[in-house]
């Protein structure tokens, strides 16, 4: 089972119903040991950073997501979801994330149309369970006026121009990290939706 965490943030069936059109059982929950239970975890989110991270603290969800992580599971934050995994938001101050990632969060440069909204290219960087099968670049779908900044290059695995090229996807061993939804992002989301379900299915099978 897929759990999609449920933390009062995020457009959480549409997700759940990616999932499922691509063939793999997700569940929507807010119970951390259905968490901890999960061979893979979906974090996604909408809204303010301090927020999300008041509701996964008050809900005792953190532990179970850090947990997830150390078992090395596979895991997916999208759009806030992603910038949770991160040490920090300047969202409102300062905000201390997840900190799976080294790294913080900041506010999409001023003279840009903000939120960031509708679609643009993602371009991958270098090979991905998450990406694999599909072309080098493509088209997907945006919500958000933060950004994150990760300390360490390596873990960048796309790159969108939006005024400045921002990191628009992360990874790391099995965590993973996307800005765009792919649950709204047509055919290509729905692509990286079975890729993460494959990848959960499959992880420590040969190739993996």
């Amino acid at each position: 089972m897929i759990a999609i965490v449920d933390y009062g943030m995020g457009n959480l069936r549409s997700v759940q119903k990616g999932l499922e059109k691509v063939g793999f059982a997700a569940e929507v929950t807010a119970d951390p040991e259905r968490v901890l239970a999960a061979r893979g975890v979906v974090l996604p989110g909408v809204g303010a950073f301090a927020a999300a991270m008041k509701a996964l603290r008050d809900q005792g969800l953190v532990p179970a997501l850090k947990e997830t992580v150390a078992a090395g599971k596979p895991f997916l934050g999208i759009c806030l979801g992603l910038q949770l995994l991160f040490t920090g938001s300047e969202e409102g101050g300062w905000h201390e994330g997840l900190g799976i990632f080294p790294g913080r969060v900041k506010k999409l440069p001023a003279g840009l149309k903000i939120p960031h909204m509708g679609w643009n290219e993602v371009t991958w960087q270098g090979a991905s369970p998450l990406t694999e099968g599909m072309p080098a670049k493509g088209s997907f779908y945006f919500v958000h006026s933060y950004y994150v900044e990760p300390e360490d290059s390596q873990v960048v695995l796309g790159l969108t121009d939006y005024g400045i090229a921002f990191v628009s996807a992360v990874r790391q061993n099995l965590v993973f990290g996307l800005q765009c939804h792919p649950e709204k992002s047509s055919r290509l989301g729905l692509e990286l939706l079975r890729n993460f379900g494959e990848l959960v299915y499959h992880a420590g099978d040969p190739g993996h």
